[in-house]
């Protein structure tokens, strides 16, 4: 087979592993510590055989998906070793806080004692560098294995429509691990176990420093507030993973029971905020801000409803009328318009018409031309009403800078985004930017023609920007609104497979298309027309009661 690296052809024998076949090259190679490769844009293991000619790159922690291998590793590490410390542990890994994955464990109490002796465990494991082996089951053999080992806890495998079932094995220890893994477990070079509240913590490097630990974790103890409130109303409901949730989808009436619940949870968190508003008697304005794909515009509607239920009206203003002057516009560091900063705007017309708006002056509101690249005033005016109360969303909007005129008392500060707390199983979880980038996909396709591709391919520059002008201020909200939805994959994959099915093996977005359509095989599909017009989820797929 011809194998094309750096520019240069070589030649292999077909079959030949990919760590024996580019022995010379990996060694040779300025990319360090090399986790897996990309061949032909299909992610693949170091153990993985070379069957066709093709173009490899190899990665490794610094790049996005040598990153998501790295810590499908760690857990695996981490769940080998507690399995030899405390072998009775029923472990769960529920969610991600900031750079690290959050643990718990069912049947016991976690101490400090008991991480040490795990975290000196996962250490020998990692010093002794371990094979990590991946093995296939018949559907049977995988039944009668998980019947056995009661703390793997897994059946989603064996539930679904597959010859074979795959797990990874090393020494004695077997699980299922969801995508590629390392070849062995010298490659977890940075790594810590602590405790936290009342699990444990799995740290690991940065995206952006992948290199260093850092001491102290920001553990946004609002936003894990949050998402550790939906994770205990999925397990009271028992639908805490995949393989609960397909089963509750095939039961009589369970897409309903299902849909009737999770309107009604929105509801109840919609009407709690428009209490707290009511209770701070000096707000005059309710800031929103999330990043892409929260479904900022139906809970605005949905809150603006309810707002007005209580005797609040809300009047809305955009913040998109208030960009500066095209030629003032600052650019980034390739010399593009960056429209996403917040000196972008135009703050000084903004604070100044904010406070005259609550001062009950009339203002002539702006329209911005972006074909001119500049403000227009047509002749519309605002006053405000003494039971009228200002909802502003956008990016921008948890950053004081935005409002930095108006008292903080006069201010209410909502962060919305879809914080996934469903897990494959009980130790595969399933990323919130996944889902919300499925959401995207959807969306886009929908409402404005754009391919899976399309979205793939700008879906970094999204990211980057929400890590800049969003996430930094997400603990500065007067409260957090988790939009999710908990059998919302089942009913987006129906959207998005066949977008994503559409998207070339030339295509550099392939391997990351090909990932989220193995994630949502794993979902039973569920009926779209049971979604009410008014439901969060309708912003996606179409059919919103608040489409304009």
């Amino acid at each position: 087979m011809k194998i094309t690296y750096n520019g240069h052809e070589i030649n292999v024998e077909k079959g030949t592993v990919i760590k024996d076949a580019l022995k010379k090259e990996i060694e040779n190679s300025d990319i360090k510590d090399i986790i897996a490769v990309r061949l032909n844009n299909s992610i693949e293991s170091l153990n993985a055989p070379i069957l066709e000619d093709g173009e490899i790159e190899f990665i490794n922690r610094e790049d996005k998906d040598g990153r998501i291998i790295y810590i499908r590793g760690l857990l695996f590490v981490m769940s080998k070793a507690f399995s030899e410390v405390y072998p009775k542990a029923l472990l769960t890994v529920n969610y991600q806080v900031s750079n690290a994955m959050f643990g718990t464990i069912d049947n016991m109490k976690v101490t400090k004692e008991m991480i040490e002796k795990v975290k000196l465990k996962m250490q020998e494991i990692i010093n002794k560098d371990l094979p990590i082996v991946k093995i296939m089951m018949t559907q049977e053999e995988a039944e009668k294995f998980y019947a056995k080992e009661e703390t793997l806890r897994g059946r989603l495998q064996t539930s679904i429509d597959k010859d074979k079932v795959s797990l990874y094995f090393c020494e004695e220890y077997y699980n299922y691990f969801y995508g590629t893994m390392p070849i062995s477990t010298g490659f977890a070079k940075i790594f810590d176990l602590v405790t936290y509240r009342d699990g444990f913590l799995v740290k690991y490097p940065s995206l952006a420093e992948p290199n260093i630990l850092k001491p102290n974790i920001d553990t946004s103890l609002k936003l894990v507030s949050a998402m550790n409130e939906y994770d205990q109303i999925n397990k009271l409901m028992k639908i805490n993973t995949v393989y609960r949730l397909n089963k509750k989808i095939k039961e009589p009436n369970g897409s309903k029971e299902l849909i009737l619940i999770s309107e009604a949870l929105h509801e109840k968190k919609i009407a709690e905020i428009v209490e707290k508003i009511k209770e701070r008697k000096d707000v005059r304005m309710v800031l929103i801000a999330g990043p892409t794909s929260s479904g900022k515009t139906t809970f605005a509607g949905k809150l603006g409803m309810s707002l007005k239920i209580s005797g609040i009206k809300p009047v809305t203003i955009s913040v998109d009328n208030y960009f500066v002057e095209r030629k003032d516009n600052p650019k980034d560091e390739h010399g593009n318009y960056d429209f996403e900063c917040i000196e972008a705007l135009d703050l000084d017309l903004f604070n100044s018409q904010l406070i005259d708006l609550l001062a009950g002056k009339e203002v002539k509101l702006p329209t911005f031309n972006f074909t001119t690249g500049k403000k227009e005033y047509k002749g519309n005016t605002l006053r405000l009403g003494k039971d009228e109360i200002l909802v502003i969303e956008g990016i921008h909007g948890l950053n004081d800078k935005l409002t930095s005129l108006i008292p903080r008392e006069n201010k209410f500060k909502i962060y919305i985004s879809d914080l996934t707390v469903l897990n494959i199983d009980y130790y595969n979880r399933i990323s919130t930017t996944d889902t919300r980038l499925i959401r995207r996909i959807v969306r886009d396709y929908k409402f404005r023609n754009y391919s899976a591709e399309h979205t793939l391919k700008m879906w970094y520059s999204v990211n980057r920007g929400e890590q800049k002008y969003i996430f930094p201020y997400q603990e500065e909200a007067d409260c957090m609104f988790n939009s999710s939805i908990v059998y919302e994959l089942a009913v987006l994959k129906q959207y998005a497979m066949p977008l994503l099915q559409e998207i070339p093996r030339t295509c550099r977005e392939y391997s990351e298309a090909r990932r989220l359509i193995t994630l949502l095989k794993y979902f039973e599909d569920m009926d779209s027309n049971l979604i009410p017009n008014n439901s969060l989820l309708r912003e996606f797929i179409g059919g919103s009661i608040f489409e304009s």
